[in-house]
């Protein structure tokens, strides 16, 4: 095997192979020397040593075409060699044994004499030049250090040994070359379809940025159009909820939809633009607003119906039913002021008679609240023996024990509880109890108060476009048959009274309406309540002036039975005690409850010039009283004890007025002292 291969150089065809074998060869063999030598690659190692006699011309000769470029290589184009220098064939003929036997054609010529016994495995040139190895040579041959004569035979059994290997080498590598060309079709086919996909790309890509540009363009003709178009476009849905939807929030969304395109739609037909679009829509636009108009009426219509039914609480079906849709009437007395000035006229009628109806009943009900009787002996100087037994209650029980008309006690706790409600017409109609005059007109006006609030408030949010006039106005027009119901029911409640207490008490109330009205802010009930203090204010003037002139009857009777019948003893002379007259008691009443009741009063109001003409009268009364004791002494005793009753009485009161009365009575004891 070896020699085959070395063999196969001297053939033209295994010359062109040369590359290739003598790199396989030159890693079987160790590197010499020559490796090392100047002007030399590793390249040159590659040439077989290991040469017969018989082949080493062949391989002289045909290693001047190797791959490696060395010195040996002749050619044609290379300058002469000089003549002293030796033929570097014949110092390698001369290095391995051989004897040239002329100097002519070396590979016709040269033969070798016989095989070599023996082979050089390495030569040692010891750093020298081909030349002086040569010279060297020529004295003292270089000896054999190793030799291997046995390569060539070991290396053709190990070939013979491995040649199942080679020959499945050969087929693996003929196989792989099979793969390798199958490979490199498929390659090819997928190179040639690779193609037509990176064009259909490029086809898509150029597709891809075409569209980008539409698209970017729409986009620009979208932001520049698309505002002009949505305030001119009604969607379908819109539109079928106006006309075919029910009357909820999505219906009072859609009117909105359609009042704001109605506002945008007029604005562009009244520019001088002239869009032909806003001329198209236009007339569907009227349709769809006259069928809102027409939905609307019918409902406010059917709801103001439903409150003339009996039993019905209006403000359910206000807060649930009108308020909640209040958008309703503000579309429509825009679109139609006309109609909406019908309904809110209707509206108006409608709750006048539903709150007359219904005050009229609740009348009814206070009317059968028991009331205190009144007598014309409950006055300060009326008869006290008629009072006692003359004033019997249906029901058997004594006025005078049910009912004191000079004493305040807890009748005052009705002005100190505001947040106390109305009583229900039930509950007027049930209770047996007997009660002052301030407890009926209480309740009245508590009911008054806050249903006049409640459709205030309600006025002013669902008829939102009118003013707070035109508002206070029709409050007003709803509530003026319950205002004079209102003044008639009070009217009749303090014509024939002498309950001063009770009547102050209705003053009172009335100043607390009148605070909460203004606290609500609810001014419609102002001439109402100026003429509910157009009854009271003259009937408590009259009450004072009946208790004066009781007093004043009492003081003139002279009489000894006239005496008599006002000493607290019921008959004792004055001259046997000197205690209280049991006026003094009944007037520090009535001036306790008058000064409990006026803590706040203004200087406006007439209980001061009342109560001033009250107590001169009470002093006069006094002083006569007083002229019917045997001494001075006894006269100044009896005063001194009356007057300091009254300030017993009254020296718990607050107010401006009851600082007044307490320094009249402190007066009135120091002249009782100096007496």
């Amino acid at each position: 095997m070896w020699r085959d291969r070395i063999s196969g150089q001297s053939t033209p065809s295994s010359a062109n192979r040369a590359p290739s074998l003598p790199r396989r060869s030159s890693s079987q063999l160790s590197r010499g020397p020559y490796n090392n030598r100047p002007g030399t690659t590793s390249k040159t190692s590659s040439t077989p040593l290991l040469l017969t006699p018989s082949d080493s011309t062949t391989s002289l000769s045909g290693g001047g075409r190797g791959p490696n470029g060395t010195g040996l290589r002749q050619t044609s184009g290379q300058r002469p060699r000089p003549a002293t220098v030796e033929d570097p064939l014949e110092v390698l003929n001369g290095i391995i044994g051989m004897r040239e036997s002329g100097k002519g054609d070396l590979e016709s010529s040269t033969q070798p004499e016989s095989k070599p016994s023996e082979l050089i495995e390495t030569i040692e040139f010891d750093g020298l030049s081909l030349e002086e190895f040569v010279a060297k040579a020529a004295v003292a041959p270089p000896t054999r250090r190793t030799k291997r004569s046995e390569v060539n035979a070991q290396t053709i059994k190990q070939f013979e040994q491995e040649r199942d290997k080679f020959q499945d080498l050969h087929t693996s590598i003929t196989g792989c070359d099979d793969v390798s060309q199958s490979v490199e079709l498929y390659l090819n086919d997928f190179q040639t379809e690779l193609g037509a996909v990176s064009a259909e790309i490029e086809t898509l890509q150029t597709r891809s940025t075409q569209l980008n540009a539409m698209l970017e363009n729409r986009r620009n003709v979208e932001r520049l159009l698309g505002p002009a178009v949505e305030e001119i476009s009604i969607s379908p849905k819109t539109v079928r909820t106006i006309v075919e939807g029910p009357m909820d929030e999505n219906w009072v969304r859609a009117l909105n939809e359609i009042d704001a395109r109605t506002t945008s739609i007029e604005t562009k037909a009244s520019s001088s633009s002239g869009i032909r679009a806003v001329e198209d829509v236009r007339p569907l636009l009227v349709d769809v607003k006259n069928k809102a108009i027409e939905r609307i009426r019918d409902y406010l219509v059917s709801q103001i119906r439903a409150m003339r039914s009996p039993n019905i609480n209006s403000q359910i079906i206000q807060q649930q039913r009108l308020v909640k849709f209040k958008d309703l009437y503000t579309y429509l007395s825009k679109a139609h002021p006309a109609l909406a000035g019908e309904i809110a006229q209707a509206y108006i009628n409608t709750m006048r008679w539903y709150y007359t109806s219904n005050f009229t009943r609740y009348l009814q009900a206070l009317e059968k609240i028991k009331v205190y009787p009144s007598d014309r002996n409950e006055v300060l100087g009326g008869d006290p023996s008629s009072h006692r037994t003359g004033n019997i209650l249906p029901g058997g029980r004594a006025g005078s024990a049910a009912h004191d008309p000079f004493s305040l006690g807890r009748r005052v706790d009705i002005l100190r509880n505001t947040h106390q409600q109305a009583l229900s017409s039930y509950l007027a109609e049930q209770d047996n109890a007997y009660h002052g005059i301030e407890v009926p007109f209480r309740n009245f006006n508590v009911a008054l108060v806050d249903n006049i609030s409640a459709e205030y408030s309600f006025l002013t949010e669902f008829f939102s476009p009118f003013t707070f006039h035109e508002i206070s106005r029709k409050v007003v027009e709803i509530f003026q048959a319950v205002f004079t119901l209102g003044q008639n029911f009070t009217k009749k409640l303090i014509d024939n009274t002498t309950d001063s207490l009770g009547v102050l008490i209705c003053v009172r109330l009335n100043q607390h309406s009148a605070f909460e009205l203004q606290r609500r802010k609810v001014p419609v009930a102002d001439s109402y309540i100026n003429g509910i203090n157009m009854h009271l204010w003259p009937r408590f003037q009259v009450i004072m002036d009946l208790h004066g002139e009781s007093l004043k009857r009492a003081g003139s009777n002279t009489g000894r039975s006239a005496v008599s019948a006002l000493s607290l003893a019921g008959g004792d002379d004055l001259k046997q005690s000197s205690a209280p007259h049991f006026l003094t008691q009944r007037f520090g009443q009535l001036l306790h409850g008058i000064l409990v009741l006026s803590s706040d009063a203004g200087d406006d109001e007439p209980v001061a010039n009342s109560l001033a003409r009250l107590r001169s009268e009470f002093d006069t009364l006094l002083a006569k009283l007083s002229r019917n004791g045997t001494d001075a002494k006894r006269r100044e005793r009896f005063l001194f004890n009356n007057y300091s009753l009254i300030l017993t009485i009254i020296s718990d009161t607050k107010g401006k007025l009851a600082t007044e009365q307490r320094q009249h009575l402190d007066e009135m004891l120091k002249n009782c002292n100096k007496r």
